[in-house]
């Protein structure tokens, strides 16, 4: 995404760095520190996706929707790199990658607020401009 965002001069926020606890994998914060950072961000950037989307929706003019279908999304985490913000060490981050990425395989098919079902249900609610778009990204 920061590649994307640039791309498109669109501002980018780690959705990490919103949920999760500094320097922790998978730690959420609480939802009133989850809402005052997004927050922070929104007033900054007016711009937010992700989960998140739901408190930002009413203030947003169009909402996009990117699913890059399965494999994609597995073969991005096994590239992601190793954020010393998150892991201590490349080895840390290789431990963790099992877990993340049966995670992210089970965002077809969980119900949780990070599932694809969620994400689906958002924007059904929409009342208002947005945009689906489906499979790979185009190769550059």
């Amino acid at each position: 995404m920061p590649a994307a965002a640039a791309r498109h001069a669109l501002a980018h926020r780690d959705l990490d760095s919103i949920v999760c606890e500094a320097g922790e994998f998978a730690v959420e914060r609480s939802r009133g520190e989850v809402s005052s950072s997004l927050g922070e961000f929104l007033d900054a950037n007016e711009r937010c996706y992700g989960e998140l989307v739901e408190a930002a929706a009413p203030l947003c003019t169009e909402l996009v929707f990117l699913d890059p279908g399965l494999e994609t999304c597995l073969a991005n985490n096994l590239r992601r790199p190793s954020e010393p913000s998150k892991c201590a060490s490349l080895e840390a981050r290789n431990a963790m990658l099992t877990h993340l990425q049966a995670w992210v395989t089970s965002y077809y098919t969980r119900d949780d607020a990070w599932s694809l079902r969620a994400h689906r249900r958002i924007f059904a609610a929409r009342r208002g401009a947005m945009s689906v778009h489906r499979g790979p990204p185009p190769q550059r």
